[in-house]
């Protein structure tokens, strides 16, 4: 799925007006009718609702849904803020159609200077209708002071497209107590690009994505920077077994991980990589690890470093298809040295985590010398100690799509919607996983599930997609059967056999 900027989004109205054809007040029309019944399914007829309609078009679906509510039954009050004098066409002839049948509405304003606002009570519905996804700056005075003013209300509020205040992309520079928090966001046609960023999650509320029949070939043919992986899209890109498959090859996959009191991070990248379809696992790790490796993990070839807690030594890599490394290393300088030397001498793809970033952060200048096509996996934390501090996501995302495209890299920020970065500008949002996974260890079982599919045979696009949805769905299957709140990381691996045949099937 495609998310489109709001200026994109305006230029799809044009495109289903023009090639539809339908005219700009039916289009709205549409969207109104859409909004009124997932309002009517959020709550019943007996519930008080106040609209709050700014000027433009968020404001003309505000009263056009108000007309709609009124006819349903709903006892609905209007405030419609024209402080300039101008209001869009559309927003005008709603106004028109709205005040025409007056008797269905228990109060009309319009709102042109003072304004002394409407108590709000706990069975208030409030419909925020006063700004949309065009909106370019923070809101100021009055408004400023209005959405304040719900936000400390006791009542529920619905907010049309986008909460008022919030941008669709940038909110950097935001004033984020001038932004509504809305209860649930009835957003038109598709999910805007802030909603997937954590920080903008105490706006949204509940989401709800309406189809408003926007053309289907006018978003096909429109190129999209952001898009939402699919099922579908994953689908496509796995990989079957030949039936005279066999170990040799099915992948040769190198582990490099784990230091004295971090065996851990090892055996989860290891049995996370073995579950993920490796023919063949190698660990490389110290020699104090041997024992709890060769106990928790069977499956796998144990190579000891000639140091008993940490790395000290790159591994010959020419035997292997993929390398991960990172999980559990530790950040010696005996270790660093170790890893850029590694780094550099491998020859086949590599995916680098944990430690192995925290290191290269405090050695930026060792990036350039980092070889094409590199997988780095960091979390939000990481990637600000590997690009300096970001003031929100947005801003994070941005820095990474830099770095992807400068160090021609594949960069996953983990998160609820982890976003691969790569090297061509394009990010790619992964839907699946829970908070349940907020949990020590699930980034090395990610390590673990994209080497196996780099070993497998997979490029490093698709390994990235299909090893993020595969982590993703097998917490989402792991917190069906535990629950959120008892997830682990182990948990996770366990459920890859049914996230793989489900993806299968």
């Amino acid at each position: 799925m495609k998310i489109f900027t709001s200026a994109q989004i305006s230029e799809l109205d044009k495109y289903t007006i023009e090639h539809e054809p339908i005219k700009p007040l039916d289009l709205m029309e549409r969207a109104a009718q859409a909004l009124t019944r997932a309002i009517a399914d959020y709550r019943d007829n007996t519930t008080p609702v106040v609209v709050f309609a700014g000027p433009g078009n968020n404001g003309g679906d505000a009263l056009a849904t108000a007309r709609l509510l009124a006819e349903k039954g709903y006892e609905v009050s209007v405030y419609l803020f024209n402080i300039s004098g101008r209001l869009t066409a559309e927003c005008l002839e709603n106004k028109e159609r709205l005040t025409a049948d007056s008797k269905r509405i228990k109060n009309f304003t319009e709102v042109t200077q003072e304004f002394d606002p409407p108590q709000l009570k706990s069975d208030t519905l409030v419909i925020d209708g006063l700004f949309g996804s065009g909106l370019n700056k923070p809101l100021a005075g009055g408004f400023a002071s209005l959405v304040k003013y719900i936000n400390a209300s006791p009542c529920a509020v619905a907010s049309i497209d986008v909460p008022s205040g919030l941008m669709a992309e940038d909110n950097t520079y935001n004033v984020r107590a001038n932004i509504i928090r809305a209860d649930i966001t009835l957003t038109l046609q598709q999910p805007k690009l802030s909603f997937f960023f954590a920080e903008n999650q105490q706006f949204i509320g509940r989401l709800k994505v309406l189809d408003i029949r926007i053309s289907s070939e006018g978003m096909k043919n429109m190129e999209a920077m952001y898009t939402v992986t699919e099922e579908s899209d994953v689908r496509k890109r796995m990989l079957t077994r030949n039936e005279f498959a066999h170990k040799g090859n099915m992948g040769n996959a190198l582990l490099v991980a784990g230091s004295y009191g971090m065996a851990g991070a090892a055996v989860l990248g290891a049995r996370a990589c073995l579950r993920a379809g490796a023919g063949k696992v190698t660990v490389h790790s110290p020699k104090h690890n041997n024992d709890i490796l060769q106990i928790a993990v069977p499956e796998a070839v144990v190579q000891l470093d000639s140091d008993s807690t940490v790395f000290t030594e790159p591994v010959d890599t020419e035997d292997y298809n993929a390398l991960g490394i990172g999980p559990g290393l530790g950040t010696s300088e005996t270790t660093a040295i170790a890893l850029i030397a590694q780094l550099r001498r491998t020859q086949c793809p590599i995916v680098a985590d944990a430690d192995a970033i925290n290191i290269l952060s405090n050695r930026r200048a060792w990036l350039q010398q980092l070889p094409k096509g590199i997988i780095m996996t960091p979390h939000p934390k990481e990637f600000d100690r590997l690009e300096s501090h970001s003031s929100d996501s947005y801003e994070r995302l941005s820095k990474a799509c830099s770095l992807a495209e400068r160090l021609s890299a594949f960069i996953i920020i983990k998160g609820r919607y982890s976003a691969l970065c790569m090297p061509d500008g394009h990010v790619m949002f992964n839907p699946t996983g829970n908070a349940g996974m907020a949990t020590a260890g699930s980034g090395d079982v990610l390590t673990g599930i994209i080497t196996a599919l780099l070993a497998r045979g997979y490029k490093q696009a698709d390994a990235c997609i299909v090893g993020m949805y595969l982590h993703g769905l097998a917490g989402d299957i792991a917190a069906e059967k535990k629950g959120m709140e008892s997830l682990v990381a182990g948990d996770i691996i366990e459920c890859l056999p049914k996230a793989f045949k489900r993806l299968n099937d």
